[in-house]
């Protein structure tokens, strides 16, 4: 983790910006309807830019971030696991996404892709530290096996090319990752996740990183062409409503990104847009056996994808 090598943060926040515009591009061409932009600064440093739209044709709420903020001291949330890094200055940007489609026969989605540099303290013998990661993954209310396979199979398509280990190895992180401990079952059906990359270098993790955020819109446009006609109930409706209660349970105790954005002084408006406008909670609640809404269950444990038939 300790690469002493020059990191082209301007070229980096180049390419987040770009990935925006194209991501917001591609989510209006399929909504039909503009996306708002909400520009901000951040008193201790930096800003952002947040794309959002509610109560589209496709999408109840959309909302596609870019940050780059920095700071004096990391908060705890980067320190946790990196004790080498507390104390020092540092700098952090991404692009980070959440989807809550209106139609609960399409997926909600997530991705993100970021990167951190912790610089070395003046006169030590350290050196500046970098490292990316992100990753995306797919949360439905209605399982549909060739919808799941699809959005894996882009994941593998983007990281194979780098390295045949890397789907395996970022698959595997996304299931352990976004694990709600206090259910005992994932999120949803996965994706890839990873954190920390630096070890290839500079360049070679850069590209990694682009070909995670590059795949997203081919990995989850065709998904929602095919799904957002599909007549629904409001039984459908209600499920969709419950469920997304585990997304709002795992973003306020376990996701890094919020617990980061709120620890270091981020916008909280643009920090807590992943959350869905509506969602319900009952109390000891269970689907009917052999139902619909029961057959997600069966789902929501780690499964190979790539080798369904």
């Amino acid at each position: 983790m300790n690469a002493p090598l020059k990191v082209d943060t301007a070229r980096v926040k180049d390419y987040f910006l770009t990935l925006q515009q194209s991501i917001v591009s591609g989510l209006e061409a399929l909504d039909g309807t503009p996306f708002q932009t909400d520009r901000w600064t951040r008193e201790q440093g930096g800003g952002g830019v947040s794309r959002l739209l509610e109560n589209g044709q496709v999408f109840e709420r959309a909302g596609v971030l870019f940050s780059h903020v920095m700071g004096d001291t990391l908060p705890a949330s980067a320190t946790s696991h990196r004790p080498a890094v507390a104390g020092r200055r540092w700098e952090a940007m991404g692009v980070s996404l959440v989807l809550h489609p209106d139609n609960p026969f399409v997926p909600t989605t997530h991705m993100n892709v970021r990167m951190f540099v912790a610089y070395a303290q003046p006169g030590s013998e350290d050196h500046d530290i970098f490292w990316f990661g992100g990753g995306m993954d797919l949360t439905p209310y209605y399982v549909f096996e060739e919808d799941a396979k699809h959005f894996h199979q882009s994941c593998y398509d983007a990281l194979n090319a780098h390295d045949p280990a890397l789907y395996p190895a970022y698959k595997a992180w996304c299931d352990e990752y976004f694990y709600l401990k206090h259910r005992q079952e994932t999120r949803g059906v996965g994706g890839v996740f990873f954190d920390d990359l630096n070890e290839p270098g500079f360049e070679e993790s850069f590209s990694i990183t682009r070909s995670v955020g590059d795949a997203f819109l081919g990995a989850y446009q065709p998904i929602v062409q095919k799904r957002q006609q599909l007549p629904f109930e409001p039984l459908h409706k209600d499920f969709q409503h419950y469920r997304r209660g585990r997304y709002v349970e795992f973003n306020l105790v376990f996701d890094r990104g919020t617990l980061f954005g709120l620890q270091s002084g981020g916008r909280t408006e643009s920090i807590l847009m992943s959350m869905p406008p509506v969602v319900n909670w009952r109390y000891d609640w269970h689907p009917a056996p052999g139902s619909e809404e029961a057959k997600l269950y069966e789902y929501l444990t780690p499964k190979d994808w790539l080798a369904c038939e």
